[in-house]
């Protein structure tokens, strides 16, 4: 099933949800925070979407973006690829550990490294960075320096 049906599938079946089909070389679904954890579920449950291979966070000057690379192992089909915006000031979108376990460690780095709030996640701690280390060092406007991190 390509990208395109997936993202037809999905708007049949939810129509009150606000979904957009973004169009490129790597087509995806845009999908709205408040509606991640309820599309994910039925991703996993009814198309067989079972394995989320990866989860990242883009820096973007006005948002930052959550990106999900789906796949199913039993149709051997995907990537589908969701795609949630997040507020710049507060940005937070729901954990979907819940859903694909393997989600666990890379929604921690996405959190450590950019600073993108995952709500339920079971321990969004640090994974990367030590405990006590200030900031996000992959989000544009961090301002560490390389002397103020300097080991040694």
């Amino acid at each position: 099933m390509t990208a395109k049906e997936t993202f037809d599938r999905l708007a049949e079946k939810f129509p009150q949800f606000e979904l957009a089909y973004v169009e490129g070389k790597d087509p995806a679904i845009l999908v709205q925070g408040d509606n991640l954890v309820e599309l994910a579920q039925h991703l996993r449950d009814e198309q067989e979407y079972d394995y989320c291979s990866s989860v990242t966070g883009v820096d973007y000057p006005d948002h930052f973006e959550v990106v999900y690379h789906l796949y199913s192992w039993k149709k051997e089909g995907g990537p589908v690829i969701l795609k949630v915006h997040a507020d710049r000031e507060a940005p937070k979108v729901p954990s979907v550990v819940s859903i694909w376990r393997g989600a666990d460690w890379q929604e921690r780095e996405v959190w450590d490294l950019m600073g993108i709030h995952f709500d339920g996640h079971p321990n969004l701690t640090r994974i990367l960075m030590w405990e006590g280390f200030e900031g996000h060092p992959l989000r544009k406007d961090f301002s560490g320096t390389e002397d103020e991190y300097a080991f040694g």
